[in-house]
């Protein structure tokens, strides 16, 4: 795997090594950040089931602030944590090994509120819907901020969700499904 844009461009990061993660390839990867960006002046991201980091390593180095990175496994978190020191992003990051919820519920309490939320949790196995409800009962996201959900093209999620519109949905293969989302608290 290796970053696609910005000021690591070209630097590699290491997968997770073990075969039930399933890294978002740089071809989905380069897609997402051309429909969310494709550069950024800032913004606080939440990079949740994380595995390696590839996503909010991506946002980093194509100038997101900081981003705080959730997974529940220990070979992602040790993986995830080799990958920050190899491109100095200590001072950029926040790496929690918690599940989803407890890690959702934890941001809540430290009244953070994100500009980018990126999803991608094992495919049918959680419920987007019920995470985006959780992002969204806990203020955990500031208005107009996108979320950026990887799911099994099996899953179908709305085109609208209470504050959440979707304004891009693209698969690619035979399995992934990459749906966008655009927050606004007054849900218009």
């Amino acid at each position: 795997m290796r970053i696609i844009a910005g000021v690591h461009k070209g630097r590699h990061i290491e997968p997770v090594p073990h075969q039930s993660t399933r890294p978002t390839t740089d071809k989905v990867r380069e897609a997402i950040f051309d429909m969310i960006g494709p550069f950024f002046n800032g913004g606080l991201a939440l990079d949740l089931f994380a595995g390696s980091g590839g996503l909010g390593i991506e946002g980093l180095s194509r100038g997101f602030s900081k981003v705080i990175f959730v997974d529940h496994h220990p070979k992602a978190i040790k993986t995830l944590n080799h990958n920050i020191k190899e491109l100095k992003l200590e001072d950029k990051t926040e790496i929690f090994r918690a599940d989803a919820i407890r890690a959702l519920k934890g941001a809540s309490k430290r009244d953070l509120a994100f500009d980018y939320v990126f999803l991608d949790p094992p495919y049918l196995k959680f419920s987007i819907q019920d995470i985006l409800m959780q992002l969204e009962e806990l203020t955990l996201i500031k208005d107009q901020a996108i979320i950026v959900c990887e799911h099994d093209q099996k899953e179908s999620l709305p085109d609208i969700l209470k504050g959440f519109h979707k304004i891009k949905e693209e698969t690619y293969g035979s399995v992934i499904k990459v749906t966008i989302y655009k927050w606004n608290r007054k849900g218009e």
